[in-house]
């Protein structure tokens, strides 16, 4: 089992054989709440098993220093190099937007991870900035991909700081600017703070998307066309960081 224990929701994923994922659970709570207990017993209940079946348990993530019971505590991220690596062989970038922070990573041979960069100093291009972005304009976070698409122009954000950017958007909203094209400035602003650093860390195509930011479809559109280049998204690319934690514990158990 992997746990990815993140700074606003927990994910869980057991794995059979090292390969075949047998169940998952994501609940919208992350460290220091109930939410990695809940994601943990949702998943045993629908793999239809107890904690006693499980081989091993890797906890990954903001908070996985914090889950009680891990045979293993690993970086997340080693964990989400080899979960890249295990949904997409090909990919050698891989950018992974969570909740609190931003990473660039390089991946070597079996999903090893080469070298990296990360953004945790400040919320803005990351889930946090977005969530902040989206209670501004009264409008829930999964609404704003949609209404990035529906788009005809872009309203530019220029403050790289969330604080002042909410000020220049609720300035914008006085404007009576098209709330649409106000979202697409709001994804460019993401894509222009992580493209900085995906390009500071070398990127080297394939590119591969994970984290919470990959679902936003607008998100990954504003990085592809700040980046130049097409970015694969997996279905599962939340889950990236618990199945490259499974995919440790897998491999520590078969040595």
């Amino acid at each position: 089992m992997g746990m990815d224990v993140g700074s606003t929701t927990s994910k869980c994923l057991i794995l059979k054989n090292g390969k075949e994922i047998v169940a998952s659970a994501l609940v919208p709570a992350g460290t220091g709440t109930t939410g990695p207990r809940r994601a943990m017993e949702e998943a045993l209940e629908r793999a239809s098993l107890g904690r006693e079946d499980l081989g091993a348990v890797v906890a990954t993530g903001y908070g996985r220093g914090s889950f009680p019971g891990a045979d293993w505590v690993v970086s997340e991220l080693s964990c989400h190099a080899l979960g890249a690596h295990a949904l997409d062989g090909e990919a050698r970038t891989v950018i992974d937007i969570g909740g609190q922070d931003a990473k660039a990573l390089r991946l070597g041979p079996e999903g090893k991870l080469e070298r990296f960069l990360m953004n945790d100093k400040c919320a803005a291009g990351t889930g946090r900035f977005l969530e902040v972005m989206a209670r501004v304009l009264e409008k829930d976070v999964a609404d704003l991909a949609e209404m990035d698409a529906q788009a005809s122009g872009i309203v530019p954000i220029s403050s790289t700081c969330t604080v002042f950017a909410e000020s220049e958007v609720i300035s914008q909203l006085a404007k009576g600017v098209d709330l649409r094209d106000l979202v697409k400035g709001i994804h460019r602003s993401v894509a222009v703070r992580t493209a900085s650093l995906a390009r500071r860390l070398g990127v080297e195509a394939p590119i591969a998307m994970t984290g919470g930011v990959a679902r936003n479809a607008g998100a990954v559109r504003a990085l592809e066309r700040e980046l130049g280049a097409p970015i694969r998204v997996s279905p599962l690319a939340q889950l990236a960081g618990a199945l490259g934690a499974a995919v440790y514990g897998w491999r520590k158990i078969r040595s």
